[in-house]
């Protein structure tokens, strides 16, 4: 066959294979980075469930000499597990807190027409995010001590829900907004009222987005450090987040022994959570319904 036949029947062999392997070779370096990416963010994880095990930990990657005895000296501690309870507590208190006044509000404002209701949301939603951490905690702190909420539980759950209010109404407005009005329409034709189409219709259609809503709430309350150390006195009333800054020596040097075992212990309730939540829901959400 001559060159102008080869031509004319296709591509040589020699070029495909050419090609078939450029192709493989970009393959295998594509799966080799994405493998050392993967690693990389999974070598502290490892290091995380691997420590706690350890006699002694480091922050090196090596063989664990496996022993409990980390977990006896965290349960010698007799703020460790009120510490957990205390997070349990403020977690769960700021999820139902803000899943129930926000549902409440942007059922409000995606079904009421109010002049400049998205420029009040979006200026809500602004300056939640602007005013928040150590510029807000002064105010804060002396709004919470002429209401005698220091020291308080509610005063940390109620300054938590606040801080994450806006935003959360800014989501579950989108999942209203997707909500059909027709099956509202039916309920009030039949005498139902605002409040029972909202928990009997609206709420029903709602779950992926109320549920992506409570498991938000709980991960940023689950988290927070800076307000529960500074409205708390009592270190009984302490969440894990603030429990976990202590466990250092007189010196300031982090004992990785107990540093290891707690985080494990603490990150525990909220990685269940989130396989519950997924496994349920699936994290598939679209406003309003789920498709």
């Amino acid at each position: 066959m001559s060159v102008r036949d080869r031509g004319a029947a296709g591509t040589p062999a020699g070029t495909v294979a050419g090609e078939r392997a450029r192709h493989a070779v970009a393959a295998i370096g594509r799966a080799t980075f994405l493998a050392l990416v993967a690693g990389f963010f999974a070598l502290p994880l490892l290091w995380l469930a691997t420590a706690p095990f350890d006699a002694h930990p480091a922050i090196t990657a090596s063989v664990p000499a496996f022993t409990l005895d980390n977990f006896r000296a965290l349960l010698d501690n007799p703020y460790v597990l009120s510490s957990l309870g205390n997070s349990v507590l403020q977690a769960a208190a700021s999820a139902a807190l803000v899943v129930v006044l926000a549902a409440l509000a942007a059922y409000a404002l995606s079904r009421v027409r109010v002049p400049g209701r998205d420029a009040l949301l979006y200026v809500l939603l602004l300056l939640s995010s602007v005013v928040t951490g150590t510029a807000a905690m002064v105010p804060i702190f002396e709004l919470a001590t002429r209401l005698n909420l220091v020291d308080t539980h509610l005063g940390v759950v109620l300054t938590l829900s606040g801080g994450l209010l806006p935003a959360a109404i800014f989501i579950l407005k989108d999942f209203m907004d997707g909500t059909p009005t027709s099956y509202e329409e039916s309920a009030r034709v039949f005498g139902a009222s605002p409040l029972q189409i909202l928990r009997h219709i609206v709420v029903p259609v709602i779950r992926p987005g109320l549920a992506t809503i409570a498991v938000w709430a709980v991960a940023s309350v689950w988290g927070s450090f800076l307000t529960p150390f500074i409205l708390l006195r009592d270190p009984e009333k302490s969440p894990g987040a603030v429990i976990l800054y202590t466990l250092y020596t007189e010196g300031g040097s982090p004992r990785l022994d107990l540093i290891s075992t707690f985080s494990l212990l603490y990150s525990l309730p909220v990685v269940l959570m989130y396989v519950f939540v997924s496994r349920r829901y699936g994290f598939r959400f679209h406003g309003g319904i789920k498709r």
